[in-house]
């Protein structure tokens, strides 16, 4: 006997998720999304990897389907190593059919190690996609005679 089929709540459709260096919100509400990433690669001195802070974007555009009213959205960004960090909450209001919600968010994150972190777009407790940005560390030799501040004048 076949098994009746799923009753699920409506989703919105992701036509845009990507972590990018900038995204603008024009005056005539079209979205413009500038050097879409997923790797970057930081460079140090050390042999394991320095907290890095990086400063991103993350533009998102979802169109609406069959969902009709205000749903929460959040981030949350897990780390390689596994830890988890959910960012703030924001409202959107669907209106169904092909009209859409978009945000640009601004992302101001510390890596601290090296390898993909993920970014899920989770609507009410449903998840709607996966971003990836992988940090890729490379240590640098540094040309004899050259100090660093704060290494106590020791060249590496």
């Amino acid at each position: 006997m076949p098994e009746p089929e799923e009753m699920h709540a409506p989703r919105p459709w992701v036509q845009v998720a990507a972590i990018c260096h900038t995204a603008l919100m024009e005056n005539t509400g079209q979205m413009s999304v500038i050097r879409i990433t997923d790797r970057i690669a930081v460079a140090g001195v050390t042999p394991e990897m320095q907290p890095q802070p990086l400063q991103l974007s993350m533009a998102i555009l979802l169109r609406s389907g069959e969902m009709h009213g205000q749903y929460n959205l959040k981030i949350r960004c897990t780390s390689p190593l596994g830890q988890e960090t959910t960012g703030q909450e924001i409202m959107f209001l669907f209106e169904g059919g092909d009209r859409g919600v978009q945000t640009v968010l601004p992302i101001a994150m510390v890596a601290t190690e090296p390898g993909t972190y993920w970014f899920d777009l989770i609507l009410e407790e449903d998840t709607l996609t996966r971003v990836p940005l992988t940090v890729l560390y490379q240590k640098i030799q540094l040309p004899p005679g050259m100090n660093l501040p704060g290494l106590g004048g020791v060249g590496m």
